[in-house]
């Protein structure tokens, strides 16, 4: 692994694309406060910049350098949740511009998976994540249904866990700091 996680980040702080597991599905990824990378996944997955994408941290420390206030209950909701959950969060700041919604949300996750947390904490930023498909297809279950233009359109793949077939998509959760919860994908 930590011959992947080295190939990994050469290519990441170069402002590259990655194809990597992650605790969900397989994911598009580059250095989130990279917007000329950000730019990049978009131009692949033929998606347009108005959708936002998820971003990975390795843990609440470095959640922090990214959402203004973490809103109370935020860290019991990703303590309890039994499947991966990613929170959408209010007042982004410190990563691409491109990166964050037009009413200033981020959605980011903390994966429960190891390649992912070395990845992150060893560059020290939050990494993208979105699934490895072109828009409008479906979510790729596992390496083998990733298609040829998204094996392509990337500088690296990572070599780990490719015969795994990989579990559902996250669930969204919209975590405002006014209290308001709401669910977007169970």
């Amino acid at each position: 692994m930590q011959t992947e996680i080295k190939n990994t980040l050469e290519i990441l702080k170069r402002g590259g694309l990655i194809l990597y597991p992650t605790d969900t599905v397989w994911g598009i990824g580059c250095d989130a406060t990279n917007p000329e990378a950000v730019k990049k996944i978009y131009k692949l997955k033929q998606r347009e910049d108005s959708k936002a994408l998820i971003c990975l941290v390795a843990d609440d420390r470095m959640l922090k350098k990214y959402i203004k206030r973490i809103p109370e209950g935020a860290l019991n909701i990703i303590d309890i949740s039994e499947k991966p959950t990613t929170i959408i969060y209010d007042d982004a700041q410190n990563l691409a511009t491109n990166l964050i919604a037009d009413d200033g949300t981020i959605a980011i996750r903390i994966p429960d998976d190891e390649f992912c947390y070395q990845l992150s904490r060893k560059l020290n930023t939050a990494i993208v994540s979105t699934s490895a498909n072109i828009s409008g297809q479906p979510t790729p279950k596992s390496f083998k249904e990733i298609t040829p233009e998204v094996l392509k359109g990337v500088d690296y793949v990572v070599n780990l866990h490719r015969e795994k077939t990989c579990n559902k998509p996250s669930s969204i959760i919209k975590l405002s700091n006014s209290g308001i919860v709401k669910i977007i994908r169970v």
